[in-house]
């Protein structure tokens, strides 16, 4: 598996652009800098064949509608993020100040539990409210990967202070996190990498 990591945004979100084996790409949370992305893709000679959103957050999935049209694909999003995600309530001034546009259709919408063969890659989808109530995690079981969006970081968690946040209902989405292999490599929403092993020795949040 192929992971290319762009910073993108005023915020510094994570986007990735995963392949495997094929000339096919997935795309995880384009949150700004379309045509940065596109042009990542391109460079390497891929196509997209699917939009993966961690969650509906605007500075997660900004670039959406863009990429869409230029590159359309399949659109995988939580049905519980999906119902605001393109509203006028998704936004953060003066950073965001308007709501993302909405992309001409989604294909996929989630409920938790499901797998997916995307690009020759197998992966399994992960209910993690707590950040937002459909915040997701992408298990890519057989190459140990797990796209972690706003639900851990490296040392860190999402925060639940914004609309739709619950600490409590995050603590029980990152202990289910935490029956993953030690061995899981987390690429999380923000921030650099980390071995889910490490954290549940280190991170405070997996401890408590």
């Amino acid at each position: 598996m192929n992971i290319e990591t762009l910073e993108v945004g005023p915020i510094g979100t994570s986007c990735y652009v995963a392949w495997g084996k094929t000339a096919e790409a997935l795309v995880i949370d384009p949150g700004a800098d379309a045509e940065a992305i596109l042009n990542a893709v391109r460079s390497r000679k891929l196509s997209i064949v699917a939009y993966l959103l961690t969650h509906g957050h605007m500075d997660h999935v900004s670039a959406l509608a863009d990429m869409y049209d230029k590159a359309p694909a399949p659109i995988a999003i939580h049905a519980d993020d999906l119902t605001w995600a393109f509203g006028d309530m998704n936004t953060m001034w003066p950073i965001y100040p308007t709501a993302p546009r909405s992309p001409e259709k989604v294909e996929r919408i989630l409920k938790g539990g499901e797998e997916f063969t995307d690009a020759g890659l197998r992966y399994r989808i992960i209910h993690t409210p707590g950040h937002t109530p459909g915040g997701v995690c992408f298990h890519f079981f057989e190459e140990d990967v797990l796209f972690s969006g706003d639900t851990l970081f490296a040392g860190s968690v999402g925060r639940t202070d914004l609309p739709g946040g619950d600490s409590r209902v995050l603590a029980r989405s990152l202990a289910t996190l935490t029956k993953l292999p030690d061995n899981t490599t987390i690429y999380p929403g923000h921030g650099p990498t980390a071995l889910l092993g490490d954290e549940k020795r280190t991170n405070y949040f997996l401890k408590h």
